[in-house]
């Protein structure tokens, strides 16, 4: 492609300006963006390389390119290099004279022509062996997930990848946890994005959905979303990969990890029951180990004790308080304000309904003293996060319908729903878009999804937080880093007067049920090990941090 021509910083502007001509005379989009400060730009150029014109279009708009940087007295390649893309215009730079040197000092050291070949001299054209090329005519499966930004394509989705790299970074950044610890390019988001784009081409891995490399190279992604924001081109292999499994076990069995972690909100409902009896089987010596053994958990990893009595169960006991006023919304989509009935709905998550309802207890507590009416959705809600993970986006698809059902009098009359836990809200503002793009709905419920540090800061800045004068260790949630970012969380804590550190931005691991898998905590508690862990421990008031 043209991507990372250079020219002398004090040129860039015009060469700019006849690269936007040029573009413009062969009916290109381009963006642009690079290290101007070096004179280098990259641009993604909107070529079409499946078709025999595209691709003659192409050699004749890059051909006028390098004749147009070599006239600014630039370089092909500011970074990246030439090699097969680029070499077949190495005379254009640098004249033939020093081409034929190239040769020569080649012919010294390598006189078989066996090192590289078809590289820098006596190169491939520029054109061979493409990636795409005319006759490229991917798989096109039905899937769950409708691909909106890729034309309704998985297959274009996967192609989003160009190779950058930058998911191979060893220090730091979201993405990608399990590659920084296996070093493996198949655990790498491009290595991942690469597979299934061969999948879909069908030379190299022609099994499709069953194909066992694929699936390899997925188990280790945690989902985490840290590729839709730190990848340059936003791959989505968490999202790639829930639409994988989906069809990888369609038909097939299961094994009972699958259902014990995936309907997790299901089993939590029938133990919220009976949560003594529940705990009891959970914790006992030797059931508790039957229990792991059979659910795949790791016997390492402590199963959480269900709460005596459920977040639901505390608010129906509970006295409805009422509010004053009509607090001040602020439309999530648009910034602009208007009076609302005071009004929130708290979205009773699993974590918290079954396992920690004090939590969501002090969630009400806070929220009502900002002037807000709190109801809770009515009916067993759920949005099916585990779900994603455990290849049922089936029943996930069910659940989303069921839950649109369920909000629609609160959609219609834009109440804010409030969720406490990110991997929810994450749902709502992305998943649920791509199941169900064309749902006015979906789309309504997703400008009015906000996270209590995002509700508090844009329609409760009157609200008076108590002052603590403390110090914190702040860790994120992977989807709030990724999708949601932490500037909400941090006002909020700037204005209670905590001092706080953040850890580099990495994971902690457990990424919902992977941490407790027994084949993968090895690799759950080595990525944890990156930053959060150490960072823990060195925490003022922690035992480590005494020694």
């Amino acid at each position: 492609g043209w991507e990372d021509a250079a020219v002398a910083p004090h040129k860039l502007g015009g060469y700019l300006r006849d690269l936007r001509k040029l573009t413009d005379a062969y009916g290109y989009g381009c963006v642009v963006y690079g290290h101007f400060g070096d004179g280098c730009a990259h641009n993604r150029i909107s070529f079409d390389l499946e078709s025999g014109e595209g691709i003659k279009k192409f050699r004749n708009f890059i051909n006028e390119a390098a004749d147009l940087v070599v006239s600014y007295g630039g370089s092909l390649s500011g970074e990246h290099g030439d090699g097969q893309a680029r070499a077949e215009l190495l005379p254009k730079m640098f004249g033939p004279e020093l081409v034929q040197a190239f040769q020569k000092f080649k012919s010294l050291w390598d006189p078989d022509w066996k090192m590289n070949p078809g590289k820098l001299v006596r190169p491939n054209r520029m054109d061979d062996n493409l990636r795409l090329g005319a006759n490229y005519k991917p798989w096109q499966p039905d899937t769950h997930f409708k691909f909106p930004h890729d034309h309704g394509s998985l297959a274009e989705a996967t192609l989003r990848c160009v190779g950058v790299g930058k998911c191979r970074q060893y220090e730091g950044g979201v993405m990608c946890p399990s590659f920084r610890v296996t070093r493996e390019e198949e655990h790498s988001t491009r290595g991942r994005a690469h597979l299934l784009w061969e999948m879909t081409n069908g030379e190299v891995i022609p099994d499709q959905w069953h194909d066992t490399r694929v699936k390899s190279a997925l188990d280790l992604c945690l989902s985490c979303k840290g590729c839709k924001s730190d990848c340059p081109v936003n791959v989505d292999v968490a999202t790639y990969k829930a639409e994988f499994l989906s069809h990888h076990y369609d038909g097939r069995s299961r094994s009972l990890n699958h259902y014990a972690f995936g309907q997790i909100d299901r089993w939590a409902r029938i133990a919220s029951v009976l949560p003594g009896a529940a705990n009891f089987f959970a914790q006992a010596p030797v059931l508790r180990d039957l229990a792991k053994s059979l659910a795949g958990i790791s016997p390492k990893r402590t199963i959480p004790a269900f709460a005596k009595q459920s977040f639901r169960r505390w608010f129906a006991k509970r006295k409805p308080r009422g509010t004053g006023g009509s607090p001040i919304l602020t439309d999530l989509r648009t910034g602009s304000r208007h009076t609302s009935p005071s009004s929130v709905v708290l979205w009773p998550d699993t974590f918290n309904n079954y396992f920690h309802p004090e939590t969501a207890i002090a969630a009400i507590e806070v929220l009502e003293a900002a002037g807000w009416q709190v109801r809770l959705p009515k009916g067993n809600v759920c949005c099916g996060r585990p779900l994603y993970d455990f290849d049922m986006l089936d029943r996930a698809k069910k659940l989303l319908l069921a839950t649109l059902d369920v909000l629609e009098p609160e959609i219609a009359s834009a109440t804010p729903i409030v969720v406490l836990e990110p991997s929810c809200a994450s749902v709502f503002r992305d998943e649920m878009l791509n199941l169900f793009p064309d749902d006015d709905r979906a789309k309504k419920l997703s400008q009015q999804v906000f996270l209590l540090s995002e509700f508090l800061e844009k329609n409760a800045q009157a609200f008076q937080l108590p002052i603590l004068c403390r110090k914190a260790l702040v860790h994120g949630h992977c989807h709030h880093k990724s999708l949601m970012k932490m500037a909400d969380e941090e006002s909020v804590l700037q204005r209670m007067g905590i001092e706080y550190e953040m850890p580099a931005p990495g994971c902690c691991g457990m990424a919902g049920a992977f941490g407790f898998e027994k084949e993968k905590y090895d690799v759950s508690i080595a990525i944890g090990e990156l930053e959060l862990l150490p960072a823990v421990r060195q925490a003022p008031g922690t035992e480590a941090a005494k020694r």
